[in-house]
């Protein structure tokens, strides 16, 4: 699994011009079953997303495509990580 967190590197006013893009973004890969979680961080400095079921280099290319990497609008901070401790209703996403 990774953990993507995303930081912000413009203004809200730049990044709310891509919302929308981004949100159809994250639909394609929850369609495709990668995404787990995202959400914004409070404050609204950027965001999270959990994904699943990919290799590092799939990550790059899942990144590649998001419209706030494509217009400059995030930076990126990848971590992966494996479970090992879990609530009952997350172990369907624990291979």
């Amino acid at each position: 699994m990774f953990l993507i967190d995303l930081t912000y590197k413009k203004p809200l006013s730049e990044v709310d011009k891509y919302l929308e893009e981004h949100a159809a973004f994250l639909d394609k890969y929850y369609a495709q079953g990668k995404f787990i979680f995202s959400g914004r961080k409070n404050p609204r400095t950027g965001g999270l997303i959990l994904v699943q079921h990919c290799d590092g280099e799939e990550l790059k290319k899942i990144i590649s495509e998001d419209p706030f990497n494509k217009h400059g609008i995030a930076s990126y901070s990848v971590q992966e990580f494996v479970p090992t401790k879990y609530a009952e209703g997350f172990s369907s996403f624990v291979r």
